[in-house]
């Protein structure tokens, strides 16, 4: 089996720096090295760790490759970089295929797993052909390599599990992400209510906020765990940089929002949690060019700790309103330059760099979301467009999910199911997962719709929707209120029965019935 190979040493390894790429020698067991750098193997009760000293080069990439004939009819799931885009799926050996973090194969009647532990310090991905396993560690900081000095780098820590007797798929993927992850951080409560942007798109204000949330308010009949009522987009003053787009002033409400304390009171009275949306690593112009990041003129560099200190000033203003929720967004993109469906094994665009480069991306995204975390105090923190590899303990909730939409079913259809079904394993494991909303709105058929609050209502995940007011008849109205009510106490998660064999499933079995869906429409 693959796993057990993966447990041990590789056979190759391989470290690129700024000049060429080396093969190193291994001088005794568990150490590789090569001039001026080593790489260390040492087995622990977690797994196989992996230590970079390298203090004569900027080390940019670390390759290891294990001698592993693959079995044929083998299928392989792999993860997302950050959100999933309607493309997780299990295939058979695609050479090309990047799988970041971690792997599932599947030999007809058996799943094990082979991946890193969250939290490493390195974005790390795998690939499978039909001769050999490679995972690639990239240790770089921004576009260029890492330049540790004396500082040993713990790099990743390889875990395995094997396959077990009578254990489906999604059952092992499960218990894999138990052993990738071991302390997910838990709301005591489970999370529900209204996001106002598959509606609104950012043309909301204080009166389109209190609308939605009396109405989520008295849609959720729950005594103990009301709703939450989150404000997207639209509310922070527009930032001076014409091109950014949803860029903001992050303690700065426009005309349309007066007294953001205030409303976040109001909605507290009306029986409803706040949460706001924020995109917290965007710069003002008249941001000294210092604290940027070099390369990315419009974006505060996270490795300076004068830009972590603004940040965690704007972020604690937003508890001191009020808001229970925060949703940070964007900050994958704002630092690399693509969307994780574009990153591949070319993780970020252009040319880059941080002030400080003697710590990796992954190490100072990671103190990133600590910053936040710390600052956000007891609020809940809802990961959007961070990486869960990375956010996985410290965020409470992780958008699992590209964006679906109130405009167009295929949207939801396409990125919502898919996520729901291939990325459920890490809810309750990782954090609370959110697959994203429903978007109700006259242009998106309600039958349709109606399938998707269902299933995740049913879900156990987090259930948010978006909904047009005049769009609430008497049959939505009860069906609302249904799935509110199933949100707001814990479900058992779903299991994905079909996903083998399709990439949006629609067989699905929850701890008391089985569930089947339609997500096509004849018309």
């Amino acid at each position: 089996m693959i796993s057990k190979r993966v447990a041990l040493e590789p056979y190759v390894v391989l470290l690129e720096d700024e000049l060429s790429t080396h093969e190193m020698k291994r001088s005794k067991e568990n150490l590789w090295q090569i001039d001026g750098a080593e790489l260390l193997f040492s087995p622990t009760a977690q797994g196989n760790s992996i230590v970079l000293r390298a203090s004569a080069k900027a080390v940019k990439r670390i390759e290891c490759r294990w001698d592993i004939k693959i079995k044929t009819g083998t299928k392989f799931l792999g993860d997302h970089w950050e959100r999933g885009y309607g493309d997780l799926e299990w295939r058979g050996i695609v050479p090309e295929r990047v799988m970041p973090w971690y792997v599932m194969a599947n030999f007809g009647q058996a799943t094990e797993g082979f991946g890193v532990r969250t939290n490493p310090g390195a974005f790390a991905y795998w690939k499978v052909n039909s001769q050999f396993v490679t995972l690639v560690l990239d240790v770089r900081s921004g576009s260029n390599g890492v330049r540790l000095g004396q500082r040993p780098l713990s790099v990743a820590t390889i875990v395995t599990r094997e396959a077990k007797p009578n254990e489906s798929a999604f059952t092992a993927t499960t218990e894999f992400c138990k052993v990738m992850h071991d302390a997910p951080r838990r709301t005591a409560l489970p999370v529900y209510g209204a996001n106002d942007w598959y509606f609104r798109y950012g043309e909301n204000s204080e009166a389109t906020v209190l609308l939605d949330g009396s109405i989520v308010s008295e849609l959720s009949t729950s005594s103990t765990n009301r709703p939450y009522m989150v404000i997207d987009d639209g509310w922070q003053r527009k930032t001076d940089w014409d091109d950014l787009d949803a860029g903001g002033e992050h303690i700065n409400s426009n005309s349309k929002f007066p007294d953001m304390a205030a409303l976040a009171g109001k909605l507290k009275a009306m029986g409803t949690h706040p949460g706001i949306w924020v995109r917290p690593i965007t710069a003002q112009k008249d941001l000294s060019e210092k604290l940027l990041l070099k390369g990315r003129r419009k974006i505060m560099d996270p490795s300076i700790p004068e830009v972590l200190a603004l940040i965690t000033k704007n972020f604690q203003q937003l508890t001191q309103w009020g808001y229970e929720l925060i949703k940070p967004d964007f900050t994958t993109f704002d630092l690399l330059g693509k969307w994780g469906k574009d990153m591949g094994a070319d993780l970020a665009a252009g040319e880059w760099s941080f002030s400080d480069s003697s710590r990796t991306t992954a190490e100072i995204i990671r103190q990133l979301y600590q910053t936040l975390r710390d600052a956000a105090g007891q609020a809940v923190i809802i990961g959007c467009n961070t990486v869960g590899h990375l956010g996985a303990g410290l965020f409470e909730i992780q958008r699992t999910g590209n964006d679906t939409s109130g405009l167009e079913w295929e949207k939801t259809r396409r990125m919502g199911v898919n996520t729901l079904a291939f990325r459920m394993p890490q809810h309750d494991t990782f954090f609370t997962a959110d697959a994203d909303c429903v978007g109700l709105t006259k242009k998106i058929s309600w039958q349709l719709n109606k399938e998707w609050l269902n299933l995740l209502a049913k879900s156990g995940t987090a259930l948010f929707v978006s909904f047009e007011p005049e769009m609430i008849g008497s049959e939505q109205r009860k069906a609302l209120k249904e799935s509110f009510s199933l949100a707001a106490i814990p479900q058992q998660p779903i299991e994905p029965l079909d996903w083998m064999d399709n990439i949006c499933p629609t067989e699905w079995r929850s701890e008391t019935e089985l569930i089947s869906n339609n997500w096509f429409s004849l018309k």
